[in-house]
């Protein structure tokens, strides 16, 4: 293999096979942008290795003590997950209005004002919502249920070792802006464990929200006493009937975990209809 002593030396840095390079110099000789180009071509025929965690060293297991907030969470999914007779209700919602008005108003708040999030519309829509059917805005209490007045909303948010739940209080009364602010505060402070017991406590529905994550759908756990919980998936484009055509619409899944010692399936209907008719007309919620 007649080849430049400069490409001998750059495809043995490589593990290049100089056998398998075609050579462009005089008389076929290998040169040194034949090697580089031999190279970027094996590079890029060679499959990325799948990431995998290190392999623990010794034993065949590690056993980690739960944390804290670990035993409280095992602890209240367990009392949930038993003893509630949980039933689930799917409805899908076209996103297109909201989309929309949310992009109008992020362009009227502008970079000082603060963006307003899916999330947020969603909030509001949620406790807008409950206001209307109060049946859904409860707490089991084993001898009687609470009916509540106010919407306080618990908002799922991710932390190191588990999950946590703060509530934005009187969701119903606050404007979008408002909500956008206080949830990215409270969601900040539980990722740092500077929450208050007050701030993590006292919700009377809540939502928990994986659209970020790319989940199309699920069912999320209730957490009680609360009589129901909203699991929020991905916003994607879908290819939908519009008279006699095709078109693409941003489309939403919603899933409602109810407590049917609290909330019979025609009410947790109701509920949810309101809802999507709130999120699909989104000045509906000015009115």
């Amino acid at each position: 293999m007649k080849a430049s002593p400069l490409a001998r030396r750059i495809a043995k840095d490589a593990g290049v096979d100089l056998k398998l390079v075609q050579g462009s110099g005089p008389g076929g000789r290998v040169i040194k942008r034949d090697v580089e180009a031999g190279a970027t071509q094996a590079r890029a025929a060679t499959p990325t290795p799948v990431s995998r965690l290190p392999a623990p060293s010794g034993a065949p297991y590690e056993d980690v003590q739960l944390t804290q907030i670990r035993k409280t969470i095992a602890k209240r999914l367990a009392a949930s997950i038993g003893p509630i007779p949980h039933f689930f209700l799917t409805t899908e919602i076209d996103m297109e209005r909201a989309a929309e008005a949310r992009e109008a108003l992020n362009k009227q708040l502008g970079e000082a004002g603060g963006k307003i999030s899916f999330n947020d519309i969603i909030i509001k829509a949620v406790a807008l919502a409950l206001v209307q059917h109060r049946a859904c805005n409860a707490w089991f209490q084993e001898d009687h249920i609470r009916y509540w007045n106010e919407v306080h909303i618990g908002m799922a948010v991710a932390i190191e070792d588990g999950l946590i739940t703060p509530v934005i209080r009187n969701a119903e009364l606050k404007s979008l802006r408002q909500i956008g602010v206080e949830a990215r505060e409270l969601a900040g402070r539980a990722r740092n464990r500077r929450l208050k017991p007050e701030e993590y406590t006292g919700s009377t529905f809540s939502i928990s929200n994986l659209g970020m994550f790319d989940i199309d759908q699920f069912t999320a756990v209730i957490n009680p006493p609360e009589a129901g919980i909203i699991a929020v998936g991905s916003i994607t484009p879908k290819a939908v009937p519009d008279g006699d055509r095709i078109v693409s619409r941003r489309r939403m899944r919603l899933t409602m975990s109810c407590d049917h010692r609290v909330i019979d399936g025609a009410t947790g209907a109701a509920y949810l209809k309101t809802l999507k008719q709130m999120l699909e007309n989104p000045l509906a919620m000015l009115l």
